[in-house]
């Protein structure tokens, strides 16, 4: 890969990082937002090797070619280093969603010994992690009766009478997601990826309060929503006051 590439590869590989992580919210799509300034910096890092490069007065003689080898060739798989920087530029790859979801391992539910009192608040907000924990591991069993609402995407699972309200968490980035489920009765599945909010009374399977009480719903009601920007985590339903 002669010279004028390698600068191509390096400033797009720059600009593709910028657009993803500074002019739009597109690296949310892979990594958590706390990782958003070091790919900032990456991308400015990048294109100013680049324009380095570029301005650099080394001969061939000095550093490619020497003892009669030049090594400025390298092999042709190396244009597939292309593929990723214009890809950022021009069509990012989608954030993980059910198809995922239905692959992911899923999210184990954190212990927790006690609860703190309920509001009275109906339907009651809540996110897909607290009401699987309160479900399994809350002995006053304050979850009962209550009318509950979560917001998600939905995950069908083909031929069967449920389906799965979902959210996908992430440690670092995509590649290490892990999911969390609560299966829905009763309202018959949108398509894969609708984000929903959906409101119901947990589904009785199972002891509550126990490991054995299924982390699912009675849905009442479903209403699409907007997807958030930042997915990749467990949050109450939208518009609910923090």
């Amino acid at each position: 890969m002669r010279r004028p590439l390698q600068v191509t590869l390096l400033v797009l590989s720059g600009l593709g990082l910028l657009h993803a992580s500074l002019f739009t919210d597109l690296c949310l799509r892979y990594v958590k937002p706390s990782m958003r300034p070091m790919l900032v910096v990456s991308g400015f890092l990048l294109i100013a090797l680049g324009i380095a490069e570029a301005w650099s007065r080394r001969t061939p003689d000095e550093g490619d070619d020497h003892a009669g080898h030049n090594h400025s060739k390298v092999p042709r798989v190396a244009w597939l280093l292309f593929l990723p920087a214009l890809s950022l530029l021009f069509y990012a790859p989608p954030a993980l969603g059910a198809y995922t979801a239905s692959r992911a391992a899923t999210k184990a539910v954190p212990v927790q010994d006690s609860f703190d009192p309920l509001p009275a608040t109906s339907p009651l907000p809540i996110t897909l992690t607290d009401f699987t924990t309160r479900v399994q591991q809350d002995r006053k069993r304050a979850i009962k009766g209550r009318t509950v609402q979560m917001t998600g995407f939905v995950t069908p699972d083909k031929g069967a009478a449920y389906w799965d309200l979902t959210r996908i968490m992430i440690s670092c980035c995509a590649a290490d997601a892990q999911s969390i489920k609560v299966r829905v009765y009763g309202i018959p599945a949108l398509s894969a990826n609708t984000w929903v909010t959906i409101t119901g009374t947990w589904h009785a399977s199972g002891t509550l309060g126990t490991s054995s009480a299924a982390a699912a719903l009675d849905g009442v009601t479903v209403e699409k929503v907007a997807k958030p920007v930042n997915a990749y985590q467990d949050a109450l339903p939208f518009g609910t006051p923090r």
